[in-house]
C-alpha cells in the first residue's frame, strides 16, 4: 500500500498545477501591397517563447524595429516586412520553438483576400507557405478541431472531471446527460468570454476548477462507500452538478484559447471547431473509461468497487494538490 501511494505522489507531482496551461504563439502575415506585409505576433510572457524569433521567406526582411507592447499577459510584437517576390514555397517558422513543449499558429493573409493557417510545433518548427488556393474553411476547422481536440486530451483538469462523473453515473443514459449539460454550460462561457461578453481572473477560476473535481471525488467516494440507499444530491442531478461546474470550466477554456489567439476574421468558425474539439476529446476519454470499467466488471467484479475507489482517492489528492497550488501561487 505504501508502494502504492508512493508512485501516487510521484505521479501527482509530475502534473503541472495549472493544468490548463497551453500556450502556443500566434503569428499573423497581413499582405497591405504586392510587396509589403504587416506581422503580428503574441506570445505569453510566461512562455519560452516571448523570446522566440519569426524565421522570415528568404525573400523578405523587416524594415523598422520591431514594436512591442504589453495586452494582459501576453506580449504582442508589430513589425513591417517587404519581399522580393512571392513568398509562396518560402519557408515561414518560429525559431526557439523546437526547444519548448508548445506550438505555434501561423496566419497568412493574401491582399486578394486567400487565408492560409500553418501549425508549427517544435518537431516541425518551420514549414513550407503552400499554395493560396487552399479552403480556409478546411485549413480553419481542421486546425482548431485538432487544438481543442488536443487541449481536452492534455487540460488534465478536465480530463479528471469527467472521468469522476463516469466513476458517479452507473446509467449510461444519464452519463450522455450529464457529459450534454457540462458541455452546453462551458460552451456557454467559452463562446461569452472569447467575444468578450464575460470576464473572470483567471486564477480564482482555476481554484474552483479544482476545487470543482475535489468535490466530485468526495462525491463518487461517498457514493461507493455509502451504508444507506439513500442516493446523494449529485447522484439524482449529476446533470445539474455538471452543468453549474461546467460553467467556470468555460472560463478555463476560454483562457487556454485566448492563449492560442483568434483568427479575427474567421472567429465564430475557430470557435465552433475549437468546442467541436473539446467535446470529440471528452467523448473519447467517456468510451475508453466506461469500456474499461466494463471490461474489470465483467471479469473481475469483485475488484470493481475497489478500482472505482483508488481512482476517486487519486483524483481527490490531485485535486488537493491543485487546489493549494493554485491558491496560494
Amino acid at each position: 500500500m505504501m508502494r502504492l501511494f508512493f508512485a501516487l505522489w510521484l505521479f501527482i507531482m509530475a502534473i503541472p498545477a495549472h493544468a490548463d496551461e497551453l500556450r502556443p504563439a500566434y503569428i499573423e502575415l497581413n499582405q497591405t501591397s504586392q510587396s509589403a506585409w504587416n506581422i503580428i505576433w503574441k506570445a505569453s510572457a510566461q512562455s519560452p517563447l516571448a523570446k522566440a524569433q519569426i524565421i522570415l521567406p528568404d525573400n523578405c526582411k523587416a524594415i523598422d524595429e520591431p514594436q512591442k507592447r504589453f495586452d494582459q499577459n501576453n506580449i504582442i510584437t508589430r513589425f513591417p516586412m517587404t519581399c522580393d517576390g512571392d513568398i509562396i514555397n518560402q519557408n515561414i517558422g518560429l525559431n526557439g520553438l523546437q526547444f519548448s513543449n508548445s506550438d505555434a499558429l501561423v496566419r497568412i493573409s493574401y491582399l486578394e483576400g486567400a487565408i492560409q493557417i500553418i501549425r508549427l510545433t517544435p518537431n516541425e518548427y518551420f514549414a513550407l507557405i503552400e499554395t493560396k488556393q487552399k479552403s480556409i474553411i478546411t485549413n480553419v476547422a481542421s486546425t482548431y478541431t485538432l487544438l481543442g481536440f488536443e487541449h481536452i486530451l492534455e487540460g488534465y483538469d478536465h480530463l479528471l472531471f469527467v472521468l469522476a462523473l463516469v466513476l458517479l453515473i452507473p446509467s449510461l443514459r444519464l452519463i450522455a446527460w450529464t457529459v450534454t449539460a457540462f458541455t452546453l454550460a462551458h460552451s456557454i462561457t467559452l463562446i461569452g468570454t472569447t467575444l468578450g461578453y464575460l470576464s473572470l481572473p483567471s486564477q480564482p477560476v482555476e481554484t474552483v476548477i479544482a476545487l470543482s473535481i475535489l468535490f466530485l471525488a468526495l462525491e463518487v467516494v461517498g457514493a461507493i462507500k455509502g451504508k444507506d440507499d439513500k442516493q446523494r444530491l449529485s447522484e439524482r442531478y449529476p446533470w445539474m452538478v455538471a452543468f453549474l461546474f461546467g460553467l467556470l470550466h468555460g472560463f478555463g477554456f476560454a483562457g487556454a484559447l485566448a492563449e492560442i489567439g483568434l483568427p479575427q476574421d474567421d472567429v465564430p468558425l475557430a470557435l465552433l471547431t475549437f468546442n467541436l474539439g473539446v467535446e470529440l476529446g471528452q467523448l473519447l476519454i467517456v468510451i475508453i473509461a466506461l469500456a474499461l470499467l466494463r471490461i474489470i466488471g465483467h471479469f473481475k467484479p469483485q475488484y470493481l468497487k475497489t478500482v472505482k475507489l483508488i481512482l476517486a482517492y487519486a483524483i481527490g489528492i490531485i485535486a488537493t494538490y491543485w487546489f493549494i497550488e493554485r491558491l496560494f501561487g
